[in-house]
């Protein structure tokens, strides 16, 4: 390239358009070798809008003796317009406060590993007082923070996203914690360990995941009347006022589910319920509340409300689907499906009946137990499903010394022969 002057090259582009090519550089190594390169583009640094500081950023060498601390706060200095901040490796808590005042003006997203901090266990909790210095934030992720004590960190106004990963938290704490941010859309805590009730009222809360880990009895209560995603995971009890939902899912990994209460859901589109044991009345309920729902995920292994795991009541199929008449996307698991074939599910069938809407059914099947009203519920779907696309039928887990398994499966190749152009087997 030459222009009127006679360069060439990248001394011939403008300084804009050398600022815009660089601001989209983050990670510190990239933005480092750059500076390097000419005055020019070292420069460009005051502009750009992120810094992205990942594991390997500094050998321990160096993190040892503070030269990470020092390299970290030059660059966050070096960067007039910082909008946003994610530090994963080690750093030191007693710095932070500095950096943050420092760029709390432009400052919008912060991102931390409190886990890669060599200082991360202040006394009470008190490492995260030091975010209320970023007023301005947008968002804000940390990973491996201990929130067992509510953060002094005050109100977060213009806060729209928090996200907390694998981290002990208390109940209170986490009231405390999300009281003080009452304008979040998006909230999200992942993998973290929790006892009690987690108690959540945000009225512009649009997007939910809370993933519990262990088997202890934990309670949700939720109050989101904007409230359209909830992803939730380790809970007992479940207690959800006022939403719009249109995707949910409840899972329990270990331990049981209890009871569900989540009023009407008359906009929901994806429903998946998921997990070993399962109070019957907690997914009798939630399935009766979505009666509008078209996408359906049934991955349950067992009921019962002790201890001991219990199979799926009898579950008619004609009711189970007039219940639903708008599903579309069918999901269902080897105990679910099993319900659906036993002596009595079959027995309201007649001419009049139909599945106006189905498209796709995923069907495992994991025992050839009552295999005869299996096959006859795999054809009654086929028969009385008329916009019916594709079925797919996943043999899991099936043994194969059962005397019994040969047959099924061979009577199972036969209906896919049958319905080649539907069916696919797994």
């Amino acid at each position: 390239m030459e222009w009127g002057g006679g360069e060439t090259g990248m001394n011939s582009v403008p300084d804009g358009v050398v600022q815009h090519i660089l601001s989209n550089l983050s990670n510190v190594r990239d933005v480092a070798a750059c500076a390097c390169v000419c005055r020019r583009w070292r420069d460009c640094v005051p502009y750009l809008p992120a810094l992205f500081f990942p594991r390997n950023a500094f050998d321990a060498a160096a993190v040892g003796r503070g030269a990470a601390d020092d390299a970290i706060g030059r660059m966050v200095a070096a960067v007039a317009r910082l909008r946003e901040l994610v530090i994963y490796c080690p750093f030191s808590m007693a710095r932070l406060p500095d950096w943050l005042a420092a760029r709390s003006a432009t400052l919008r997203v912060l991102e931390l590993r409190m886990d890669a901090a060599a200082d991360k266990a202040a006394p009470e909790g008190g490492h995260l007082d030091c975010i209320g210095l970023a007023a301005g934030l947008e968002e804000l992720r940390l990973w491996g923070v201990s929130l067992t004590t509510a953060p002094a960190w005050g109100r977060m106004e213009r806060l729209r996203v928090l996200e907390v990963v694998g981290s002990p938290l208390r109940d209170s704490a986490v009231r405390e914690a999300i009281a003080a941010c009452p304008n979040l859309t998006d909230l999200s805590l992942l993998g973290c360990e929790c006892t009690g009730t987690v108690a959540v009222d945000l009225h512009l809360l649009v997007r939910c995941r809370l993933d519990i880990l262990g088997a202890g009895n934990c309670s949700l209560v939720l109050t989101a009347p904007r409230l359209e995603s909830l992803e939730v995971q380790g809970f007992t009890w479940i207690t959800l006022r006022g939403h719009s939902l249109r995707r949910l899912s409840i899972a329990k990994s270990t331990g049981r589910v209890h009871k569900v209460d989540t009023g009407k859901l008359p906009d929901l589109d994806h429903l998946s319920l998921r997990g070993v044991q399962w109070n019957w009345a907690a997914v009798s309920s939630v399935l009766q509340c979505a009666s509008e729902v078209k996408h359906l995920v049934m991955k349950i292994e067992f009921c019962g409300d002790l201890d001991a795991l219990q199979p799926f009541p009898e579950v008619d199929l004609v009711d189970f689907f007039n219940s639903h008449p708008k599903l579309r996307k069918f999901e269902i698991h080897g105990a679910m499906f099993a319900a659906m074939c036993q002596k009595n599910s079959l027995k309201n069938l007649d001419s009049r009946f139909l599945i106006p809407c189905l498209e796709e059914v995923l069907i495992t099947v994991r025992s050839p137990l009552n295999a005869e009203q299996k096959l006859n519920t795999l054809e009654s779907l086929m028969k009385y499903s008329e916009k019916l696309r594709t079925m797919v039928i996943r043999i899991s887990q099936m043994k194969n010394c059962h005397e019994a398994a040969d047959d099924f499966f061979e009577e199972i190749c036969k209906f896919k022969y049958m319905n080649y152009k539907k069916v696919r087997i797994e």
